[in-house]
């Protein structure tokens, strides 16, 4: 469920950061994401940004700060550097390199596809630390699978981004960055190609195109075919749970008939 966003950086907070970073000259709110109750660009004196988001330390979801905070060592070149953790005056705070550039562009024909396939490609060759705290994909996808002997197919050391929308990808200086890990899990490398299949269907594509580019994937083609189904199987249960609570928005009835959709190419 998607998270309250303040429209302004309260005083207070913005007094937290300048307490470690120094004094801003400008402020400007952020309205993508859904996880967070601050994110906000921080223009500085010394001509260079900042890029900061947070939560309340009791917000039911905090620890999704430390997770980010946890994984940002294993993403070099792929995402943002991590520049410092703030947790005072009741908030949690990270404060990130501002990478700049644009959102992805998902659509059929769009050049960034070839650039988020690369990056997910890189990451492929990032394994979960075994001391961090992830949880895996065979737990998240536990509730949703047909047969629980199903979860055994997710089961890998990669770390996994696991939330794909174009908002969490942006292009700079021609090459796709990932931002906001708070999903962050460990499971079998060709998840990644197939969470981003859903996404691609919502974006446009059809569902054979969506999975041609998937297959795209090193980790694809040396997947046994009724691994991927029972993923798309535990995706259409997932996307029509989620379409079904409380206030959904647009993007969430695109992804459940994308889910759908792809489910039903898979059988």
């Amino acid at each position: 469920m998607a998270t309250h966003r303040l429209t302004e950086l309260p005083a207070d907070v913005l007094k937290l950061i300048e307490d470690v970073i120094g004094p801003a000259l400008n402020v400007e709110t952020v309205s993508a994401g859904y996880n967070n109750e601050i994110a906000a660009r921080l223009h500085l004196g010394n001509g260079g940004s900042v890029f900061v988001k947070g939560l309340r330390q009791d917000h039911p979801r905090v620890w999704t700060q430390q997770r980010e905070a946890d994984v940002n060592p294993f993403t070099r070149g792929l995402a943002a550097t991590l520049r410092w953790q703030i947790r005072r005056g009741g908030w949690d705070l990270l404060v990130f390199e501002d990478l700049g550039g644009r959102h992805a562009d998902y659509s059929p024909g769009s050049p960034d596809l070839e650039l988020v396939l690369q990056a997910m490609q890189n990451l492929a060759s990032a394994t979960s630390p075994a001391d961090l705290d992830l949880k895996t994909m065979p737990q998240r996808m536990s509730t949703y699978v047909a047969d629980p002997a199903d979860v055994r197919f997710f089961e890998g050391r990669a770390l996994l981004h696991t939330d794909w929308k174009p908002d969490n990808v942006l292009i700079v200086d021609g090459q796709a960055q990932l931002v906001d890990w708070a999903w962050a899990s460990s499971g079998a490398a060709w998840i990644a190609p197939a969470l981003w299949v859903i996404w691609l269907i919502a974006s446009g594509h059809g569902a054979g195109e969506a999975e041609s580019l998937a297959a795209l994937h090193p980790a694809w083609d040396i997947t046994p075919a009724h691994h991927i189904d029972a993923f798309a199987r535990a995706q259409e249960r997932l996307w029509e749970l989620i379409a079904h609570a409380d206030r959904p928005d647009e993007w969430t009835h695109k992804l459940h008939m994308a889910a759908r959709t792809w489910a039903e190419r898979r059988r």
